[in-house]
């Protein structure tokens, strides 16, 4: 069983040195057989597995992680959440998300950092504006929280931003939903992993996958670094990585991989009261606790797999946001880094059983992933569980693609991350 974290107990702990906590989760060896095994430990992945084991009761899975546990892209993200997509669809995996962000703390025991700080979304002429009308329109009837600001009242909200009418890109209004915010990504890894373990889950570190093992068009099991694991259900929820492990089933997926690069500047006193996005000048802003601003922009142009970027793409995120904050230009950068973000054609995820019986998908996230993290997981446990998407999922089967049913949430994703 898992300890219980509260104030008392870190009090106490204080006073004895701090010498009785007990490790998070249990740094598992791989068995020979599992019920089902998740390749993938990130926030998805970890999600996954929590849910399967808690609504589901299978326990006997495992998570099968190349590196350490959220040290992929959760650990490279910007940790923005909302769920002010356009289409009915997204709205409603994105919302579903975002309830489960609401309770998340206290339902795992563990302090995510959840800050509901508010999303702007920066309107710079006519027709910008009325896109995002449309979209807090169709907010509204799905019961997500939206509003439009004009300049005067984005001002108010966000006291640094510069709303002068000469200014390069003059902002005349914006979208806010006020539940959107940031959170700590390892924190939220974290305490999957923790819960995760607690109810019997395999954990599995510095565990390559190699292979997957097929017999009669099924899943028999996956070849990995540490040896053979039996098991016929596979789950992948490895992001930019997702065409490589489908490849490995004789699965193709309309998914390109390319680097998305962020940064953050020198820490300062705190000037962000909220997150900032802006798709016409390309940038997006936050801060963190420790200080620092928090700032991204769309992805490279390139396929690649590397998690690294060049400095163009830096210097264009640093002038885009100048353009929004002047008083930024005095700042320093302090590091950079890149994620592996996996996109498919019309900017939507794909959660999805394969025709190989036992395999499952879910990838093509983008550049939307981490603000999906507990809404993915639960709906994919449901999947991998029942061997049929529910409600919320069955919009994201590769079936879309042949049927032409995609959910084109481009205008809605694009920089918006």
């Amino acid at each position: 069983m898992r300890q219980k974290y509260s104030a008392f107990r870190l009090f106490r702990e204080g006073l004895r040195g701090h010498k009785g906590w007990k490790p998070a989760w249990r740094d598992a060896e791989p068995k020979d057989r599992y019920d089902a095994v998740i390749i993938g430990g990130g926030g998805h992945g970890m999600a996954t597995a929590y849910y399967l084991a808690s609504e589901h009761g299978m326990t006997n899975i495992a998570v099968v992680e190349k590196g350490w546990i959220g040290g992929g892209n959760a650990g490279r993200n910007t940790t923005i959440i909302r769920s002010n997509y356009l289409f009915d669809e997204s709205a409603a995996i994105y919302e579903h998300a975002l309830k489960l962000w609401e309770g998340l703390d206290r339902k795992l025991n563990f302090n995510i950092m959840m800050s509901h700080r508010g999303v702007l979304n920066l309107a710079h002429d006519d027709g910008e504006a009325r896109m995002l009308k449309r979209r807090v329109e169709a907010n509204r009837l799905n019961g997500i929280d939206s509003e439009y600001l004009d300049a005067k009242q984005v001002k108010e909200f966000c006291p640094p931003i510069d709303i002068s009418p000469d200014a390069r890109f003059p902002i005349i209004g914006a979208t806010l939903q006020r539940r959107g915010g940031v959170n700590r990504h390892d924190a939220v890894v974290w305490a999957y992993a923790r819960a995760a373990s607690a109810l019997g889950v395999d954990i599995i570190q510095n565990c390559e996958v190699t292979d997957i093992k097929t017999e009669a068009g099924a899943v028999t099991g996956i070849e990995t670094t540490r040896g053979t694991i039996r098991t016929p259900r596979v789950a992948s929820v490895t992001a930019g990585h997702t065409s490589v492990i489908a490849r490995m089933a004789g699965v193709r997926l309309p998914i390109e991989s390319h680097p998305l690069q962020a940064l953050v500047s020198e820490p300062i006193k705190p000037v962000m009261p909220c997150v900032t996005m802006s798709n016409a000048v390309h940038a997006y802003c936050s801060q963190s606790d420790k200080g620092e601003l928090v700032i991204g922009a769309g992805i490279d142009a390139y396929l690649s797999y590397t998690q690294r970027g060049g400095m163009d793409t830096i210097e264009h995120q640093i002038s885009a946001l100048l353009c929004m904050f002047p008083q930024f230009s005095r700042l320093r950068m302090l590091r950079q880094w890149g994620g592996i973000v996996d996109v498919c054609p019309d900017a939507s995820p794909i959660i999805t059983k394969t025709p190989v019986k036992g395999f499952y998908i879910n990838g093509g996230w983008g550049t939307g992933g981490w603000k999906a993290t507990p809404g993915s997981g639960h709906v994919f446990a449901d999947l991998v569980a029942n061997d049929e998407p529910n409600e919320i999922a069955a919009p994201f089967t590769m079936e879309r693609f042949y049927s032409g049913a995609l959910v084109a949430e481009h205008g809605a994703a694009a920089v918006a991350h």
